[in-house]
């Protein structure tokens, strides 16, 4: 899914800003047709998540309505219409002057309707339902204890199976844009290394119609290169060689412009520009390579998450978080536990970072209950993230879940007691869904590594099918609880183990400890800023020493809104090395100096 462009064959426009508004914790509306429109009882702004723009609707996870008038900007007739969602959590569903548009599942992913033929000159009215509910048979689930059948206690409010809090609501921008009837319908570009020079294939879709020529064309760094190639069917595919090319890294993340223009008798019909690196990811034996060079990952686990916006796009905090993970020596991020916006995307390939492009699949359960949907849902979410985000230089590796509950209770329990591995049942349904979802994956982007990031340690079955495995542990924490050497002598042993098991590289995906700002203790004791910083410095230094290990990633950059839970002082996760503002705690000072190397240890 190409992101709209404005240019001269296309036109944009972002319907962001004050909406009408209206909570409906009765599921009311449908049944009083307001998808024609309603009363407004609030005034809304998005894109931003509802939850603190209300006080008194915090935990509020249900129905909720938006409006907003607009009128067709000047000189759009003649073309293609559409209005995207960039992202609505968790269920949209859409009305355009009173018309249904369709509905989308899935809260991090755009989505798009034509609206050509149902949009007016003035005075258009569009309305979306959101259903922000948590429920078993959603991606990821939630309200366990509601499930029929199954002994989960309710521990969190909301009730979520996964650590953050369950924002709802237009998350991103809301855009209008064009296309000509002759369009681009897609891009891919995948780029590979022959000595000095640089291979751009790229992958031309268009929308059906009479034969046009494609011109692609190539500017940056010295290149200026162009052919034209005949497109007679609705796909065609065009080879560009860049000599001397000046590949991307996190030194040097060099961008080239790719645009591609339709032509009809000579005159364009449609453009596209493009920005693109030209890299290689591979996996070779327990090494990761970028420009077939052996790479470190050393960065974080992060949310999109911030006061009063909850998880609505706020640019000035794109830019905030990137200066920082600059300045602490972090060259890569994980993006836990569901996709992050295009703009984050974008500016990573701008700066060079190296980023792991997760689905929203966390927290995965595999009771029978939903469980087709869910496994049709986490394939949706596969394909759309791909669509979306195959042409970034930065995405480095694909994870299809974060920490899925793939091992049995007691199975569990005894390896954590122990670090053995013994017999012990498997879930047949998850190996048979992380299968199929790896050669998905691979069937849509053979070009970069495929992961899965556990908890479950070498229990993990569907370590068998990725090519990199990713592990998240808190020993010295949840484990061996204010023991931080012990807590490393575990951690060393069980890399080792699985190591042993799955001789693949190994990323630890998440390490950390819950650190109160300004508390502190000596000798350091659990929640102190020195037990943190101590922690991760050891961990650091453990992980640094074994070969097979590609890198590192802290959870958590910076502390997080959470759902409310005994365990969870103020509903936070306070396991950032920065503040929930963004100040730096004693963690962030020890982990710059570790990963700049002035450590002096």
């Amino acid at each position: 899914m190409l992101y709209p462009q404005s240019n001269a064959c296309r036109q944009r426009a972002d319907l962001s800003g004050f909406w009408d508004f209206r909570f409906d914790p009765a599921d009311e509306g449908l049944g009083q047709g307001w998808g024609a429109g309603f009363d407004p009882a609030e005034i809304i702004a998005v894109p931003a998540s509802w939850n603190d723009q209300f006080a008194d609707w915090r935990d509020y996870v249900g129905v909720s309505w938006y409006q907003t008038t607009f009128d067709l900007p000047w000189g759009w007739r003649g073309q293609k219409i559409f209005v995207r969602f960039n992202a609505v959590s968790y269920l949209a569903e859409v009305w355009l002057n009173g018309e249904r548009l369709g509905e989308h599942e899935g809260g991090y992913l755009p989505f798009a309707f034509d609206i050509t033929d149902r949009v007016e000159e003035a005075g258009n009215l569009l309305v979306v339902r959101v259903d922000g509910n948590l429920a078993w048979d959603r991606v990821p689930p939630g309200n366990l204890a509601g499930l029929p059948g199954a002994a989960f206690p309710t521990v969190n409010y909301p009730d979520t199976s996964f650590d953050f809090f369950p924002y709802c609501g237009i998350q991103r921008p809301v855009l209008l844009y064009t296309e000509p009837h002759d369009a681009i319908a897609d891009l891919t570009a995948v780029t590979e290394i022959d000595g000095a020079s640089g291979v751009v294939r790229v992958q031309i879709a268009r929308t059906p119609g009479d034969p046009l020529a494609a011109r692609v064309a190539l500017a940056g760094h010295g290149a200026e290169l162009s052919t034209t190639v005949a497109l007679e069917e609705s796909a065609a595919e065009v080879t560009l060689t860049v000599p001397d090319a000046a590949l991307w890294s996190p030194d040097a993340p060099n961008l080239y412009d790719l645009r591609v223009e339709l032509l009809r008798d000579g005159a364009v019909v449609d453009c596209y520009t493009l920005a693109i690196g030209i890299r290689t990811i591979a996996v070779e034996g327990d090494r990761l390579l970028l420009n077939g060079e052996p790479v470190k990952l050393v960065g974080f686990g992060r949310h999109e998450d911030f006061p009063v916006v909850g998880k609505g796009l706020l640019p000035a905090l794109i830019v905030k978080d990137y200066a920082l993970m600059r300045w602490i020596g972090a060259n890569s991020f994980r993006t836990s536990h569901y996709p992050y916006s295009e703009q984050m995307m974008d500016m990573a390939d701008r700066l060079g970072f190296l980023v792991i492009d997760e689905t929203p699949a966390v927290g995965l359960f595999f009771f029978e209950e939903g469980l087709e949907k869910r496994n049709r849902l986490c394939q949706q979410m596969i394909r759309e993230m791909i669509d979306r985000d195959k042409n970034h230089p930065s995405v480095i590796m694909w994870s299809i879940a974060n920490e899925p509950h793939t091992a049995h209770l007691e199975a569990r329990q005894a390896y954590y007691r122990d670090l053995t591995v013994v017999e012990h049942p498997s879930r047949p349904e998850a190996v048979a869904a992380f299968k199929a979802q790896t050669e998905l994956v691979r069937a849509l982007d053979p070009t970069r590594p495929v992961t899965l990031v556990s908890q479950e340690g070498a229990l993990e079955e569907a370590f068998e099918f990725v090519d990199v495995v990713c592990l998240n542990r808190y020993h010295g924490w949840y484990t061996q609880s204010g023991q931080i050497d012990l807590g490393l002598q575990y951690l060393d042993r069980e890399i080792e183990l699985i190591h042993e098991l799955y001789p693949k590289p190994f990323l630890l995906s998440e390490f950390g400890t819950d650190t109160i700002p300004g508390h502190h203790a000596h000798p350091p004791e659990m929640f102190s800023e020195e037990y943190q910083a101590d922690f991760l410095t050891k961990q650091i230094k453990l992980t640094d020493e074994k070969p097979f290990v590609i890198g590192q990633h802290i959870w958590n950059m910076c502390d997080f809104k959470t759902s409310q839970a005994v365990h969870r002082m103020g509903a936070y996760n306070y396991k950032g090395v920065f503040t929930r503002d963004r100040r730096p705690k004693l963690a962030a000072h020890r982990v710059r100096a570790l990963w700049r190397g002035e450590d002096g240890s």
